[in-house]
């Protein structure tokens, strides 16, 4: 396993620090985001800040921008501790954000987003149009945007959308830009120029803190590396000491010693092999987040859908169920093509999906655990209106007690119930729709040890009962201990399939870090 390691020393080139943590822990309602993170951003210095969901990148980013205070540990910046309110004041100090989601005004004009709340003045204390309309086009034009500044920003395409935010980052005298997924909605072409603008930011001494699940451009672009795992530092230093497959054991918590590279074997289970495919997905393609994504699921498999942050797992569920929109590509069940991003023919083929985050795509929390069972059966148990109240009663009682779900009665309320039990009614859900395919999107996240192990004995038991299951855990061994097969993704393709003899732990990270047959780890980028 790999430990936290006490790495997060300043760079060592005499360049001043500009912004700075010290021992910072935060927690929420009892779980600690933060534990002791110490971090050092230097004067011109990009700075990568990496980890997988959870490792706590995001609160990081709201201590040292104001959104959030610490409850222990010092933030510094340009030498002297502060403590900032509210977000508003980091930026009037000279710390800009670019958020991965654009929080500015679509309603507004591009020249008045970016100079929200900054508008240059007449001598009358009015708006001058004209300048700030001249300002912004300036801006936009170092950036290599072509576009009108007068007209409203939710006109234009999230790419531009995000190119605009940056401008406003430029617009404001800023010693630290913080990068959150800048590139997440870029085309190739506007991150090529996002790059040179950040080179260009830190030439001037600039310091950039860069957050990206892509780890390609981390080599391209980033001179230092700082990794959190469980709201822990586990590792800081120059990003050219750190190859790809160190990288993701850090982040991972991994042993590196034993990674094997290969490409991939038959599939192994030979009572499973010739049987003809529940799911068939081929050439999957959603606009900036998948591409060619192929795999097919036998009755009675498990196929692990395996990557990183941001490699397109949850993106792949989604567009077989019909919830993303697919511009290319065949999903079919039993043989049978299912409609490209309908949902509700998803659901008539036989496709379920358990989502990942079930308190916002899941539960209803102020309904009961009886009627959170029946949402997805009510049109079936439904005619002229009326519902067959029994019949939902039998069907609810009957998974209770084959799921085992831990409730004073069918009639409490779901939010009552811990987590586990949440899990299990919401499973009980899309098994009463009797599907013959089911997509488990992390369905062990969030729940005690106890609860896990059963969830994952009752996926067992699906799959005995010849369902066709895809499988997403973030956890390498809850994978490759529950998988048959492992179909790895990254960057929205597919990178290689895990089978037979290489379904390890040790091939999956070497698959994660990329460093299959054919390619080379980093050895001096």
């Amino acid at each position: 396993m790999v430990t936290p390691t006490d790495t997060a020393r300043p760079p060592s080139t005499g360049t001043a620090t500009v912004l700075e943590t010290e021992g910072v822990t935060k927690s929420f309602g009892g779980v600690q985001a933060l534990r002791g993170v110490d971090f050092h951003l230097a004067e011109g210095e990009i700075h990568a800040l990496v980890g997988e969901n959870g490792a706590g990148k995001s609160t990081l980013i709201k201590v040292l921008t104001g959104v959030h205070r610490p409850d222990e540990g010092s933030v510094r910046f340009a030498g002297r501790e502060v403590e900032f309110h509210r977000p508003a004041e980091a930026q009037r100090a000279g710390i800009s954000t670019i958020y991965q989601e654009v929080n500015l005004v679509p309603l507004l004009s591009v020249a008045r987003n970016i100079f929200l709340g900054r508008e240059p003045r007449t001598r009358f204390g009015l708006v001058d149009t004209a300048a700030m309309n001249r300002r912004a086009a300036e801006l936009a034009g170092s950036l290599g945007v072509d576009i009108d500044v007068t007209e409203d920003l939710g006109r234009l395409g999230l790419g531009a959308q995000q190119m605009v935010a940056l401008a406003r980052a430029m617009s404001v005298d800023s010693r630290v830009v913080i990068m959150d997924e800048p590139t997440s909605s870029l085309e190739a072409r506007e991150v090529a120029t996002l790059f040179e603008v950040a080179r260009n930011l830190a030439g001037r001494g600039v310091g950039l803190v860069f957050v990206s699940h892509r780890l390609d451009e981390l080599w391209e672009l980033c001179d230092r590396v700082t990794v959190l795992r469980d709201g822990q530092l586990v590792h800081a230093g120059p990003m050219a000491e750190l190859d790809r497959v160190n990288l993701v054991a850090h982040m991972l918590g991994r042993e590196v010693a034993d990674v094997v590279r290969g490409g991939t074997t038959e599939f192994g289970d030979t009572h499973r092999r010739d049987r003809e495919p529940v799911l068939a997905v081929t050439g999957l393609d959603v606009r900036k987040r998948l591409h060619d994504v192929a795999f097919t699921v036998r009755p009675g498999e498990v196929v692990g859908l395996g990557g990183l942050l941001g490699s397109g797992r949850s993106e792949t569920v989604k567009a077989v169920y019909g919830a993303l929109p697919v511009r290319a590509g065949t999903v079919s069940v039993d043989g049978r093509p299912v409609r490209a991003n309908s949902v509700r023919h998803a659901l008539r083929s036989g496709v379920a999906l358990l989502s990942e985050d079930r308190k916002a795509e899941g539960i209803v929390p102020d309904l009961s655990v009886r009627d959170n069972i029946a949402l997805a059966v009510l049109p079936r148990f439904s005619r002229a209106g009326l519902v067959a109240e029994r019949r939902i009663d039998a069907l609810v009682d009957t998974f209770v007690r084959r799921l085992r779900i831990k409730a004073a009665g069918p009639h409490q309320k779901v939010r009552e119930l811990s987590g586990g039990n949440q899990q299990k009614v919401l499973m009980a859900r899309w098994l009463c729709t009797e599907p013959r395919v089911f997509l488990l999107d992390e369905p062990t996240r969030g729940i005690d040890v106890g609860a896990k192990a059963e969830v994952q004995a009752l996926i067992d038991e699906l799959a005995e009962q010849g369902l066709a299951v895809v499988l997403i855990s973030s956890e390498m061994d809850e994978l490759v201990e529950g998988a048959d097969r492992i179909v790895v993704l990254r960057d929205g393709t597919v990178e290689r399939e895990l089978s037979g003899e290489l379904l390890t732990s040790a091939a999956l990270l070497a698959a994660l870090a990329g460093a299959g047959a054919g390619s080379e780890e980093h050895d001096d980028e």
